[in-house]
């Protein structure tokens, strides 16, 4: 007997691939309303589903690892604990889940740390709808997507480097700019004010400066700041 069916094939036709299965994503922020807005916004989109939620740092590490998202939508301030940058560092060391940052901070040291922190993407909060799905579609892939003012910004940086400093030389740097001497700086970060002396002529090194004054104006204008 001829032109037998069988698993809905008609003489050995292959059958046609069913839908993709969606991009899973997990939300992390610490506002209510905003989780429940982009709950809202994503909702829309057939071939994205969101999977959990998290209001804090810690909260999207655990839920990362249990849920196996496909996507983490980050936002970097998280109020207590962790902020969003170590939260994606954390999420993004074993390299299965792809962290897309979504937030408000554009400024130069906010991108710097999230993408060495291993963010797959950089996205702005006023970004329209149809640029943040299209950035979870290519996170998922694996795809770098960055909103237009942060890749200008990352442009104009690889054009014009800014100076390069350590963690601790930023740490110290925004003390500075809260007006506090070494002695008050040495006691905030634990160290020692020979310590603070030798980052600080470091600092002045690399910023072409020989005040306090000048380090912070400076750092303010090429936005080394937080």
């Amino acid at each position: 007997m001829t032109g037998e069916t069988t698993g809905g094939t008609t003489g050995g036709a292959s059958q046609a691939p069913g839908p993709a299965a969606p991009v899973r994503i997990l939300l992390c922020d610490d506002h209510v309303v905003v989780r429940a807005g982009l709950l809202a916004l994503l909702g829309s989109e057939p071939d994205i589903e969101v999977v959990g939620e998290a209001g804090s740092g810690e909260e999207a590490v655990v839920l990362a690892a249990r849920l196996s998202p496909d996507v983490v939508l980050m936002d970097l301030q998280l109020g207590e604990g962790i902020d969003g940058v170590e939260a994606t560092r954390r999420i993004a060391a074993d390299g299965t889940v792809h962290v897309l940052v979504l937030t408000t901070y554009d400024t130069d040291a906010d991108i710097t740390r999230a993408i060495e922190a291993g963010a797959t993407g950089y996205l702005l909060k006023a970004e329209r709808p149809e640029e943040l799905f299209a950035a979870i579609r290519s996170a998922a892939q694996g795809r770098t997507t960055l909103s237009a003012p942060v890749a200008s910004r990352v442009m104009a940086r690889m054009r014009s480097p800014r100076p390069s400093l350590t963690d601790r030389e930023r740490d110290i740097l925004a003390q500075l700019s809260q007006g506090l001497g070494n002695r008050d700086i040495a006691r905030a970060l634990f160290i020692s004010e020979a310590t603070v002396k030798t980052h600080l002529g470091r600092i002045y090194d690399k910023l072409g400066v020989d005040t306090r004054a000048g380090a912070v104006s400076v750092a303010k204008e090429q936005r080394l700041l937080p």
